[in-house]
């Protein structure tokens, strides 16, 4: 069971990281943004998907759950697209690699480091 939540959660993750990918790349060669804004409106993008994703999908909460859950959800997400923007812009500025593999490489090690296991034990926890 925690096996086939674990799998859920990490496609769920991925569906949010195409759609913050998908926003970030269009918003930098689309409409000529800066790459660190291009980042956080990305993970805007992405973190709605993965809430209700998770919600409805991975961790089956209830409805009468949603406006505590939204809120540690959003504590989590600040976390998340802080250490974002933080990492892009060190592996971009630092590295000098391009922003997508920045993006790519920091998406990894946040997602798995860091969302899921505030997902799972803060966010979307059974009471």
């Amino acid at each position: 069971m925690r096996y086939t939540r674990l799998v859920k959660a990490q496609a769920a993750s991925a569906a949010g990281s195409a759609v913050d990918f998908l926003v970030t790349i269009a918003c930098v060669e689309v409409l000529h943004s800066w790459y660190l804004l291009a980042t956080v409106l990305g993970n805007v993008a992405g973190g709605i998907t993965n809430f209700y994703l998770g919600r409805h999908h991975v961790f089956h909460s209830s409805d009468q759950e949603a406006p505590a859950q939204g809120v540690r959800y959003f504590i989590v997400w600040l976390g998340s697209m802080l250490l974002n923007a933080a990492g892009v812009y060190l592996f971009t500025q630092t590295l000098h690699l391009n922003y997508v593999y920045s993006k790519v490489i920091v998406s990894l090690l946040v997602g798995v480091g860091f969302n899921y296991f505030l997902q799972l034990h803060f966010v979307f926890k059974k009471s």
